[in-house]
């Protein structure tokens, strides 16, 4: 099936799920937390043809979802996705990694799932922030957008594990890039107390 969807950055999740409720939207599953990890060969094969492996974990369910490269579209994320449930998650885990398939990102995120007519709802609280993502016909998604009070320029097309990826390395970048403390600089010829002092504040600082 053809998956066609967008993202949009919100401030507040609780006024978020208020206005949809409002607006007649029904909660299909209150809020719950997802495990998932991106599956990939030993090359990076399904990520240089934008192609994804998806195993999925919600309490004690799991699920494997396949996303195919993104097709073109101005404002909508598209792409081909199939989805099955996974009955025995251990022995899955096992099965990918016989085939040579190991686990290449994992990330968490809690969630609410609500439904209006056709169009699938989420709310998401992840680590880059706050999101609604909306699901179905574009021009259902675009009209309950702009019941919202969003506009085509709000929408996003970049998916969870891009965005999550470019914030860890801007956060790795930052980290390392960080000046030695003032103690590090502490001339020898300091006392043993303030060698000491400097030697402890040294070990605390990120690595």
């Amino acid at each position: 099936m053809i998956e066609i969807e967008v993202k949009l950055r919100i401030s507040s999740l609780k006024e978020t799920r208020q206005k949809l409720l409002e607006l007649g939207c029904r909660i299909d599953r209150d809020w719950y937390r997802e495990w998932n990890a991106l599956y990939d060969f030993a090359d990076g094969r399904l990520e240089k043809s934008q192609q994804a492996l998806r195993l999925r974990r919600i309490g004690r369910k799991a699920f494997l979802t396949y996303k195919g490269q993104p097709l073109k579209s101005r404002s909508f994320k598209v792409r081909e996705e199939y989805e099955s449930e996974v009955k025995n998650f251990r022995h899955f885990k096992k099965i990918l990694q016989k085939l040579g398939l190991k686990p290449a990102f994992e990330y968490r995120k809690k969630r609410m799932l609500l439904r209006k007519d056709r169009v699938k709802i989420c709310l998401d609280e992840t680590e880059v922030g706050n999101f609604l993502e909306l699901e179905g016909k574009r021009s259902d998604i675009v009209k309950l957008a702009r019941q919202l009070g969003f506009s085509r320029k709000d929408f996003i097309k970049l998916d969870y594990v891009q965005m999550i990826k470019e914030k860890r390395q801007r956060d790795y970048l930052s980290s390392s890039s960080k000046p030695p403390s003032s103690s590090s600089s502490t001339s020898n010829s300091s006392s043993s107390s303030s060698s000491s002092s400097s030697s402890s504040s040294s070990s605390s600082s990120p690595s």
